[in-house]
């Protein structure tokens, strides 16, 4: 996993980081996996007028990673816009409760081995009165999961979509957050107002002591906070707010979507600590059950794993599966 610093505007970062690239002689385009097809282009320029309106940076840090690639800007937007809408990659498990003065956040990103020497840890300090953040990403531009300086963090996991919309996408939603807002409350009230394209849960938690699993997709949204009737929230690839059933999708690979389900499940209903880092941590490595033991053979696996823990403000990184790799603390961003 590459860790990354940036400074200056979205522009100036795009920039520096397709440059950089570019004379290491590697070509985002080249590295997609997957096929920029017709559908997906139009897609893109479908949603383009959402994100004019509401996420102009992020076309600009696009046209800057082009520009900086010497690459076409249409097909980087081809790329990204398009992203958990179109051939939706439906994985990863996320965590929050809080013990004590820890708020904890914990999640573990399952993707395809192939893309390895593509996944991120970076840090954008942002010109412009936008919010510093830390996060990791599998797509260069689109944020998977984060923490900002206000000690807000945030995890995606995608959902496979029975609609899709001209609007921001998972990812592109997380990172408009981070940059944006402080608190879990304020994270869902701009996640109302903005149009969506893609199914997604996100679990976000903050130094507050707040925490919440958002469900939605372009036609719906419904929240579980943490409080006393649910001490705990958590989330994978199938909607179960009772409201979001009506858009679950059955017959796909969601890589044992179930069955990570009911292992965070039962770690939180049968075991509970006042050790609530290495809880986390022992949860997502899969002491209880079935979360990351992919067979590494198949191309599928746990790329990374991170725990954050707002209320005390740190944060541990797994740059890869945490079955055999161990979370190792992470202080170069304070929050």
């Amino acid at each position: 996993m590459y860790q990354e610093e940036f400074y200056g505007t979205h522009y100036e970062i795009g920039y520096s980081f397709g440059e950089q690239l570019f004379f290491k002689k590697r070509n985002l385009l080249q590295e997609v996996p997957f096929p920029v097809t017709e559908e997906r282009i139009r897609f893109a320029e479908g949603c383009r007028p959402s994100y004019e309106k509401w996420y102009p940076e992020v076309l600009e840090e696009i046209r800057g990673i082009a520009e900086g690639q010497r690459a076409d800007p249409k097909r980087l937007e081809a790329v990204l816009l398009g992203m958990y809408a179109i051939v939706p990659e439906t994985r990863c498990s996320c965590l929050a409760f809080r013990e004590g003065a820890h708020v904890i956040l914990g999640r573990n990103s399952d993707f395809l081995t192939v893309t390895k020497e593509q996944n991120r840890n970076v840090i954008n300090r942002l010109a412009g009165g936008f919010y510093a953040f830390q996060g990791n990403t599998t797509a260069f531009v689109e944020m998977e999961d984060g923490v900002n300086e206000h000690g807000l963090a945030v995890g995606l996991t995608s959902v496979y979509p029975v609609c899709r919309g001209y609007g921001l996408n998972a990812g592109m939603l997380l990172r408009y957050g981070l940059e944006r807002c402080r608190t879990v409350e304020e994270f869902v009230r701009t996640l109302k107002k903005l149009p969506t394209g893609s199914s997604q849960t996100f679990t976000a938690a903050d130094r507050t002591g707040a925490a919440a699993v958002i469900e939605c997709n372009p036609e719906r949204m419904e929240v579980c906070r943490l409080d006393e009737e649910h001490p705990f929230v958590f989330a994978v690839n199938t909607f179960h707010l009772d409201t979001m059933k009506s858009y679950r999708v059955e017959s796909f690979d969601d890589w044992n979507a179930k069955k990570r389900y009911e292992t965070i499940q039962s770690a939180f209903s049968q075991e509970w600590t006042t050790d609530a880092v290495s809880f986390a941590m022992n949860v997502l490595r899969g002491k209880y059950g079935f979360l990351c033991q992919y067979d590494r053979t198949t191309g599928k696996d746990t790329v990374w794993s991170v725990v954050y823990d707002v209320g005390e403000g740190k944060l541990w990184q797994c740059e890869g599966n945490p079955f055999r790799e161990d979370h190792v603390e992470d202080g170069r961003f304070v929050f």
